[in-house]
């Protein structure tokens, strides 16, 4: 071989080496920053999959949020730790399942006997539950801490009481995080939240949630911190402007407004449409909030040593409460067994990782987060803790992960939704949910079926059969509490509370619809406090 010839193919060798090894170094290493990555965790409360327009929506408009899903990865198959609000978040504060930590219902929900006292006749009293993060638990906002990080909380904790804030469980400072799941007072000034005081009559809540973590960042700026951004929003009650009520009102009317809204699930009506104007307003105004912290960080000059979380702790609202939304195609919404429950946006946004701006659709869920962050700022894993979660890093390095785990899910409750007792598990693509009422099971292949209208426990009773003594085994291990049966249930009462959703409530919600889709709607005289700012 000539020597000219030999030193080419040693100076190209030489050169495609070290490419490959720049190449592992910036995905496999932190970059040379001056000080630890930041991070920024936005969470929004009852958010469905479907309630962005990169998710799928046609009506909403959450312009910021495609911006940072346009940088992020996306992972398709997110889930939320629980179909209900305060399981979920405690699920992403440790690392562990439901049935592990305790907390298996929304705090404050009652259980047992208690239960008796809402009329609801059911078969079964829900089993008790843990009424805040346990104190042996350490948090990942203390794990950061012990590690240098500037620790901040703004918004909806509802993990506990008076001794169990934020401030009770790693964060420095806590703006707006109580006991309390729910904007009372509204989301227009003046709210009633002892954490957060009013300032500015008519400010919206989502919007000064933003501020108070634009002015951590700012104050922090130069030292790593973790920033928990815990919107109230957008839970009922829904509320807005008259401005953009009547932005979303006049699409709805463009887009053709259909003659039913409803229909009936097994025990609630459920909506089918996105067309509530009220509800399109208010995850606007959240996701202007978004943008606020999106643009400081590029403001100041962080934004690419900075980490952004963003995801959901349950589906969103088509049943109960404000019966806000539709999960459509996915079947259900919060407080149900269905994905239309469970499976949220989740997008982890890594400035130095090429393959961010990417999808995923490997199973990831809440307990994730706690060991991912932990390797992503180069913390040692503590597996003790996050026992239920894995680090995905490697997923948004690029690479695959080739476990195969399965995820739980733990409800011995009754949702105000219309959920049953259940619980789930799911792996390789099968989902299969057991009912305590009655011990049957339903057994779902998510692939090809989405929307979960094809039971296959009777066509694939080996499959169905393992599952369900792993579920079952599983449940025992890590000893969770379940419902009892209530020998005081009257079949003929259950009855009748049925008939009259059928007969009463469901023609009342269709009549409420047309109501808030007129051009003469106006929920009270000042818009819920919002005229006294502009839109």
């Amino acid at each position: 071989m000539p020597v000219k010839y030999s030193i080419f193919l040693l100076l190209t060798a030489m050169f495609f080496f070290g490419a490959c090894k720049q190449q592992s170094s910036k995905n496999n290493k932190l970059p040379r920053f001056e000080k630890k990555p930041n991070i920024v965790f936005i969470l929004v409360d009852d958010l469905g999959l479907m309630d962005l327009n990169v998710t799928g929506s046609a009506f909403y408009e959450t312009p910021n949020i495609n911006r940072l899903a346009s940088q992020s990865m996306i992972f398709t198959h997110g889930y939320a730790a629980s179909r209900v609000c305060s399981p979920s978040r405690a699920s992403i504060m440790t690392g562990k399942f439901t049935a592990r930590h305790g907390i298996t219902d929304w705090i404050g929900a009652k259980s047992g006997e208690a239960w008796r006292d809402l009329n609801r006749h059911n078969k079964l009293l829900p089993a008790e539950y843990g009424h805040e993060l346990s104190k042996e638990d350490q948090t990942i906002a203390e794990t950061l801490r012990l590690e240098g990080y500037k620790t901040f909380f703004s918004g909806k904790w509802h993990l506990g009481s008076k001794g169990s804030y934020p401030d009770n469980h790693g964060f420095e400072i806590n703006k707006g995080g109580w006991e309390k799941g729910s904007p009372i007072g509204g989301y227009f000034s003046p709210w009633q939240n002892p954490k957060l005081e009013n300032i500015e009559s008519g400010e919206h809540l989502s919007i000064r949630l933003a501020k108070e973590t634009v002015s951590f960042i700012e104050d922090n700026k130069n030292s790593s911190f973790f920033a928990f951004l815990s919107f109230y929003a957008v839970h009922g009650p829904i509320q807005t402007t008259n401005g953009k009520w009547n932005k979303y009102r006049t699409k709805a009317e463009i887009n053709g407004i259909a003659d039913k809204g409803y229909k009936m699930e097994t025990i609630l009506p459920i909506r089918q449409v996105q067309d509530n104007p009220v509800y399109a307003g208010l995850v606007e105004q959240m996701d202007e909030a978004v943008g606020l912290v999106l643009d400081a960080l590029e403001t100041l000059g962080i934004e690419d040593e900075t980490i952004v979380i963003f995801t959901s702790d349950n589906g969103g609202v088509s049943s109960g409460d404000s019966f806000s939304t539709s999960n459509l195609p996915l079947r259900g919404g919060k407080g149900y067994q269905w994905e239309g429950g469970i499976r949220e946006p989740f997008f982890i946004k890594v400035p130095w990782f090429e393959n961010n701006e990417s999808k995923s659709d490997y199973p990831v869920i809440g307990t994730d987060f706690y060991p991912t962050i932990l390797d992503l700022v180069g913390v040692d894993l503590l597996p003790e803790q996050h026992v239920d979660g894995i680090s995905l890093k490697p997923i948004l390095q690029g690479n695959s992960l080739e476990i195969s785990r399965p995820l739980y899910w733990h409800y011995p409750h009754y949702g105000n939704q219309g959920g049953e007792p259940s619980s789930i598990i799911q792996e390789n693509g099968w989902k299969l949910i057991h009912y305590w009422e009655d011990g049957h099971d339903e057994l779902y292949r998510l692939e090809t079926d989405i929307a979960e209208q094809h039971n296959l426990a009777l066509q694939h009773p080996a499959i169905k059969e393992e599952m369900s003594n792993q579920l079952h085994s599983w449940l025992i291990e890590v000893g969770a509490n379940f419902a009892s049966i209530d020998v005081k249930y009257d079949s003929v009462s259950a009855k009748a509370k049925f008939y009259k959703t059928v007969n009463s409530t469901l023609p009342a919600l269709e009549r409420a619809r047309k109501e808030v889709l007129s051009k003469d709607f106006r929920p009270n005289e000042d818009w819920w406090g919002s005229l006294t700012i502009k839109d």
